[in-house]
């Protein structure tokens, strides 16, 4: 499973949206599960296509502080491996049956490529809402260490204080937008080096 958390003015509805209009055609079909702060979107092969093997993959989308974390489930791709074989065996007993079989090859490539494709639509939806992987000043104050004042993201030194505040300035992974502690080397979430 693979986790992002994008943080700016986007809505779980915004992203299952745009992932239905993507993926709600040809073989392939997507729906809409939960409500507005948590939903999940499916996207499965269709019953009974007329080519390419079955594969489905879930993708769970939920409201955070400033935004949306996404999460994409293990896509299930056992049909269309199955599929891939039966045109291996076909092709070995008669080479020309495959000329018949390429809609179904091309088919099954597309499937193992969905996830790919998933955060390629994600990642449009995110531009145009003006969202990404930083942390937006508009999540809440943080606190000093020395006397407990709430101060805004980005202050130098606490407003009341005048402590130094760069130890407990948040941080969000530059990879996956999982924010972070102070002191942290690598992101709990995705494990890339910070």
């Amino acid at each position: 499973m693979e986790q992002r958390t994008f943080h700016g003015n986007i809505t779980p509805t915004d992203v299952a949206h745009a992932l239905v209009a993507e993926f709600n055609q040809g073989n392939l079909r997507a729906q809409i599960l939960g409500e507005a702060d948590h939903m999940m979107v499916q996207i499965a092969s269709t019953q009974g296509a007329r080519q390419g093997g079955q594969t489905a993959l879930a993708i769970d989308i939920q409201k955070v502080k400033d935004g949306v974390s996404i999460q994409i489930g293990e896509q299930q791709w056992m049909g269309v491996a199955a599929d891939l074989g039966a045109t291996v065996l076909a092709t070995l007993i008669n080479p020309w049956s495959l000329v018949g079989r390429l809609g179904s090859v091309a088919s099954d490539l597309q499937a193992f490529q969905i996830t790919d494709r998933v955060w390629e639509v994600i990642g449009r939806e995110v531009q145009a809402t003006g969202a990404s992987t930083q942390i937006s000043e508009r999540l809440s104050s943080l606190s000093c260490v020395y006397c407990g004042t709430a101060n805004p993201v980005g202050a130098g030194n606490c407003i009341s204080c005048g402590a130094p505040l760069g130890n407990v300035q948040p941080k969000a992974c530059k990879n996956c937008g999982y924010v972070v502690t102070p002191g942290e080397k690598f992101c709990p979430n995705c494990g890339q080096a910070l």
